[in-house]
């Protein structure tokens, strides 16, 4: 699972499976539910700050159909509506492909971007805003992250372990 908080309620993403949210202002007897409209087969979702948009990573090409799944497509919602990822020119809905590595394995917000690691690689995402919302550019090659917990990010510098080494990334990635 990924869990994040999308204000004062939970957004869970079980790995390859669905994104869910639990609303707290229904009291603990209620269950979280599927997220209307959003993907039904993702590998894990962040929340972006400030701009509050939900990611969700390695997911589907075509929503609801999970034989479409994408390891590497990040697809995200309308800023402060996460029940909407279809595109138009009236939203900030949209999503981008990684094209280095095999999958998305982990990320984490970091000082003015959110950092995404695949098997082999590192990429920053920033919020660019309208028209594109987000833009992507890697920041590193042959440094993937070894897990999904495999990593923190600590006052702006981020550190993780790869298949072979640690590293850090305080704006260009360094071998420990």
């Amino acid at each position: 699972w990924s869990l994040d908080n999308f204000g004062e309620d939970l957004i869970a993403t079980v790995l390859n499976g669905g994104t869910f949210k639990w609303d707290t202002s229904v009291g603990l007897s209620t269950r979280a539910a599927a997220i209307t409209n959003a993907p039904t087969a993702s590998r894990l979702s962040l929340i972006s700050t400030p701009d509050r948009h939900l990611l969700i990573m390695g997911t589907e090409s075509v929503v609801g159909d999970v034989t479409s799944q994408d390891d590497l497509l990040i697809r995200f919602s309308d800023q402060e509506n996460i029940t909407t990822y279809q595109p138009t020119a009236e939203n900030t809905a949209g999503s981008l492909r990684i094209a280095d590595g095999s999958r998305i394995v982990a990320a984490e917000r970091s000082r003015g971007q959110i950092l995404v690691w695949t098997d082999t690689s590192l990429h920053s995402m920033q919020f660019i805003g309208p028209p594109f919302t987000f833009g992507l550019r890697q920041l590193g090659q042959n440094c993937g992250i070894i897990g999904s917990h495999a990593g923190i990010d600590l006052n702006g510098v981020s550190y993780w372990m790869s298949q072979d080494s640690f590293y850090l990334f305080d704006g260009s990635v360094k071998k420990l």
